[in-house]
């Protein structure tokens, strides 16, 4: 058994979450900084089902204290009860256990508050904001919404990463990171109201550090007045206050809880 997981595992115990033990079959390095573990699923996919973008929650062990967060499952298969975790390295328990992470390890996963919601009228476009943090959902939403087109602004160098956009449906718009995400604000500021415009059934997407999202998605549902439902905005990790640097920029940093905004936050 893990770490005790003092008020965070109260309140899902009293939202009646899901606990399951996960068992890593195998782990490989995508690049030096993206790490990919394999793991059997303890009866969670049997138990709950499965749908786009679903995440689980994780439990490590922080010096002695419980801590959590969230990852999307990929390429999950109930026929045989496995799916993969995908970890955009970086400083933290987490990462530091996907490093050492292999056959035979387990790890505590509880499955509470993910969800998708399919738009009531299918997408004839695509508008997603996402980086490395969010990429795993991002690839599941594209497989998802195979047929619609898709613009995909994403901050950050994608050279080597798992990215499932098709040249021929799918235009990515990389944009480095500079300004604590301002550059990136103002990309898709600039450039997505005429494209939203010429679009009968917009869908947007956007996945990335909490305060860009925040930013991004108040001016999506107010300026461009795409309605709430064809909006989805989820904080992936939270910067640090050093501009530009990021407590925790790996996919899994969604706190425990959901904000008013519909936002969660996280960070190591």
């Amino acid at each position: 058994m893990g770490p005790r997981r003092g008020w965070e595992g109260a309140v899902l115990r009293l939202l009646r979450a899901k606990d399951f033990v996960l068992t890593v079959t195998a782990a490989e390095d995508v690049t030096p900084s993206y790490r990919r573990v394999h793991v059997r699923d303890g009866g969670l996919l049997a138990a709950t089902g499965v749908h786009p973008t679903m995440w689980v929650r994780l439990w490590f062990a922080n010096a002695g204290r419980p801590h959590q967060r969230a990852y999307t499952l990929v390429d999950p298969d109930p026929a045989t009860g496995c799916f993969a975790l995908e970890f955009a390295l970086h400083d933290g328990c987490a990462s530091d256990w996907a490093r050492a992470a292999k056959p035979g390890d387990t790890i505590e996963a509880t499955v509470q508050g993910t969800g998708f919601e399919h738009p009531e009228d299918a997408p004839s476009h695509l508008y997603a904001v996402a980086d490395p943090a969010s990429l795993p959902a991002l690839n599941s939403l594209l497989d998802t919404l195979g047929a619609a087109d898709a613009t995909i602004w994403f901050e950050g160098d994608l050279k080597g990463l798992p990215c499932r956009a098709r040249t021929s449906r799918h235009e990515l718009r990389q944009v480095p990171r500079r300004d604590a995400g301002g550059l990136l604000v103002e990309r898709v500021r600039s450039e997505l109201p005429d494209l939203v415009a010429k679009t009968p059934h917009p869908y947007v997407w956007i996945a990335c550090d909490t305060a860009t999202t925040r930013t991004l998605a108040s001016y999506v549902r107010k300026e461009l007045a795409v309605p709430r439902a064809r909006v989805h905005a989820l904080g992936y990790w939270q910067p640090t206050a050093a501009a530009g640097s990021a407590s925790s920029p790996a996919d899994g940093d969604r706190w425990t809880a959901p904000g008013a905004d519909g936002v969660r936050r996280g960070g190591e």
